[in-house]
């Protein structure tokens, strides 16, 4: 079976089991007003959401101390903003609600890291856009001193296993390669694979999934091992350097637990953004759209990594290269390879 297809079945298998119990649990109706819209997210996110126990999150507390400023009859924007207040005691940067007027955000996840990125220093070594090329949301290069360059700005747009093959191709000749995915803020699990699938030649166990199987907060399956597949083509073989910052979220998290620990690579940077619950959505009586972590994500010690990953080698932009316009973390990247295949 072809990787992304088995990954994919892997996927589903585990979101439609997820979907079937969550269609056999009969949900309480609450009434469109403030206290009817306060008590059904409060209830959808006790019964659905995964990581109460993880984050020692006391829900029942949280209900009585957001239930007090609840009045009748208050306008929708206090109530979103109530809503909002009490959705981010969990500290989850999956956890939103949508309404007609704005998106509520929980930003903490990264707000109180360094940056460790700088978009016009960045914009300095991509170059013009005849000094690089282009594969969906790929962007890459080959520096003077012949390492390969490639930075991924998103998941959420496919990746042709055609252009991965001749991105591979064109680096092929350089001494190692630059993965850069600070910033990049997720998408898809199964894009994020395939292009992990490019650096591994056997089968390797990256993590396990859990889904609900009931309301009760640690109601879970047993662990499904998820597994990355190498594909069946191109593939490389030369050192590889994965560049993370804290906004490096959800699927990218995803992506560098899959990379980290694959014989040939090494994470460098700060320690990724987290987000490993997959998402669902759900509804509220005035029709807002709650979304929240529910299928929680592990590595392949079976240990959480929804608090993000630890970089292999840890290091931050530092003040003189800012000055300088450069950025450390390439830099150092280009420089840990250059010695690696100095030192053949």
């Amino acid at each position: 079976m072809d990787t992304m297809k088995r990954y994919l079945l892997q996927v589903l298998v585990v979101l439609s089991m997820s979907l079937s119990l969550a269609s056999c649990i009969t949900e309480e109706q609450f009434d469109n007003d403030a206290q009817g819209n306060f008590e059904a997210l409060w209830k959808i996110l006790d019964e659905h959401y995964c990581f109460f126990g993880y984050k020692d999150v006391d829900w029942d507390k949280i209900h009585d101390e957001y239930a007090g400023r609840i009045v009748p009859g208050m306008p929708a924007l206090p109530l979103f903003e109530v809503l909002s207040e009490m959705a981010n005691e969990l500290k989850d940067g999956h956890v939103n609600i949508s309404s007609s007027f704005d998106v509520s955000r929980y930003h903490k996840w990264y707000e109180d890291y360094p940056a460790n990125f700088n978009d016009s220093i960045h914009s300095l070594y991509l170059g013009k856009t005849d000094e690089n090329s282009i594969a969906g949301s790929l962007t890459y290069k080959i520096f003077t001193d012949n390492i390969g360059y490639v930075y991924c700005s998103s998941f959420s747009d496919g990746i042709g296993n055609g252009n991965l093959t001749d991105m591979l191709y064109l680096l092929g000749l350089c001494d190692g390669l630059i993965i850069d995915v600070r910033n990049n803020g997720g998408g898809s699990l199964v894009t994020a694979q395939k292009l992990a699938s490019r650096f591994t030649n056997e089968r390797v166990l990256t993590g396990y999934m859990r889904h609900k199987t009931g309301p009760g907060h640690d109601d879970f399956s047993e662990p499904r091992a998820i597994w990355l597949e190498p594909y069946n083509g191109l593939r490389w073989q030369k050192p590889v350097v994965v560049l993370t910052n804290r906004s490096s979220y959800s699927a990218t998290n995803d992506f560098v637990n899959s990379m980290k620990g694959l014989p040939l690579v090494t994470v460098i940077g700060d320690v990724t953004g987290g987000g490993s619950g997959m998402p669902f959505s759900s509804e509220l009586p005035n029709g807002w759209i709650v979304r929240f972590s529910a299928s929680p994500m592990f590595d392949n010690d079976m240990q959480h990594i929804e608090f993000g990953i630890e970089p292999d080698i840890k290091v931050c932009q530092t003040a003189d290269d800012t000055g300088r316009n450069r950025d450390t973390l390439i830099e150092y990247a280009k420089s840990y390879l250059k010695t690696l295949a100095d030192g053949k």
